[in-house]
């Protein structure tokens, strides 16, 4: 049954696709599960897209789940979020052009990311992969729908 607060397929596929940071969380067979913050994609009806160094905690975690979820959200009141939980689909290495630079420029426009860019590359190191979820299950909240907007 479906809360006064859920969002739409449309809302929660819209505030998905807006710029928020991410915050994945994944199993650890080591330990306790992984949460970690992360930049993303994601085109209502489509995949969400990430893209993270191969060798980091992340990155060698998502090489050996088939699943994962990523949590976003407001800072400001109303608060609002949407998890998505779903499969991985691929697990590929991501290309600068196709997946890093787009991404980079979602987040810090194009001069910045750009910059970014730059500075966080080694000349022909190809060590990011890019990982596609396919969302599954939906878990939303819009306090906006109680409260109203401010």
């Amino acid at each position: 049954m479906a809360s006064a607060l859920t969002m739409t397929k449309s809302e929660r596929e819209a505030f998905l696709a807006d710029v928020h940071v991410g915050v994945l969380s994944l199993d650890d067979p080591s330990g306790p599960p992984l949460s970690a913050p992360v930049w993303y994609s994601y085109e209502p009806g489509g995949e969400i897209v990430v893209v993270t160094g191969r060798d980091s905690r992340k990155g060698a975690l998502l090489q050996g789940t088939k699943s994962f979820s990523l949590c976003v959200q407001t800072e400001q009141i109303p608060y609002k979020y949407v998890t998505v939980m779903g499969t991985v689909v691929s697990i590929d290495t991501a290309d600068l052009e196709r997946d890093t630079r787009p991404i980079a420029h979602r987040y810090l426009g194009q001069e910045l990311g750009d910059g970014y860019i730059e500075a966080s590359r080694v000349e022909g190191e190809t060590d990011d992969i890019r990982v596609r979820l396919r969302p599954e299950r939906w878990l939303t909240v819009d306090f906006a729908k109680r409260f109203g907007e401010p």
